[in-house]
């Protein structure tokens, strides 16, 4: 399970996520939506362990990822919106590399890259340097190279961006699955149609702030809006544009 418990990060006087309190349990889809900087990605990557907690806590499943990183890496995948892949490693070798990284070795590393370049639809260009592939390509072997090792955390920071419609499909085939092999997911996206597909509950930031958590229904029912795209406007807009957004 994911938890964060009064979670906030200050920059300097900025603060850019501001008591963040949120659970998500085995088998649940969870999407975090906010506008641009509204705090999304610095609470994906405390809890990735990529920054320190100004206060509060974050832990996955019940290990604090302050006191014990490597640990929690251990049992999480993180995907982040910067892919960084190696330029002059093949797709190929370095989903390998990085299962080396997570312990595995030898058949049984062979065995789950190759799963990984089934799955993501890698074989077409799994042996082409990385540094030459498309962004929809380069997105997908970074989720090959996140989920090599099956954490049982998923943490997806916009799993999405830059794919077509049909890698776009497979990603939400995945998370799906995943999900149905009890998997607690947390992601973040700006797509209310991924948000309508595939979670079963929602965050809302705004400036830093949790506004509104609940199903994609209650979301809806406390807004009075007629779409999640509408709520989403309503929640995050200054009042008097809420107000347009509800009419």
């Amino acid at each position: 399970m994911i938890r964060l418990s009064g979670l906030t990060k200050r920059y300097g006087p900025v603060c850019a996520v501001r008591e963040l309190t949120l659970e998500v349990l085995p088998g649940e889809v969870y999407a975090l939506l906010g506008p641009n900087g509204a705090g999304k990605t610095t609470a994906l990557r405390c809890l990735a362990t990529l920054l320190e907690p100004s206060e509060g806590s974050a832990s996955v499943c019940g290990i604090d990822v302050s006191t014990g990183p490597v640990e929690a890496r251990r049992r999480m995948a993180f995907l982040s919106s910067s892919m960084g892949l190696y330029a002059r490693l093949s797709a190929r070798e370095l989903v390998a590399f990085f299962g080396s990284l997570q312990g595995l070795a030898g058949e049984a590393l062979a065995a789950r890259v190759e799963e990984m370049v089934e799955l993501f639809g890698l074989s077409e260009f799994a042996d082409r340097f990385c540094g030459k592939l498309s962004t929809g390509q380069r997105q997908r072997v970074s989720l090959a190279r996140a989920l090599v090792h099956d954490p049982p955390v998923l943490i997806l920071d916009e799993p999405t961006l830059g794919l077509d419609v049909l890698s776009g499909r497979a990603i939400h085939d995945f998370i799906q699955r995943e999900r149905d092999r009890g998997k607690a997911i947390l992601f973040s996206t700006h797509q209310m149609e991924e948000v309508d597909l595939l979670a079963d509950r929602v965050g809302v930031l705004r400036r830093g702030e949790l506004v509104a958590e609940g199903t994609p229904a209650e979301i809806l029912a406390r807004t009075g809006a007629s779409n999640l795209a509408r709520a989403f406007l309503a929640l995050v807009a200054d009042a008097p544009v809420a107000e347009a957004v509800r009419a």
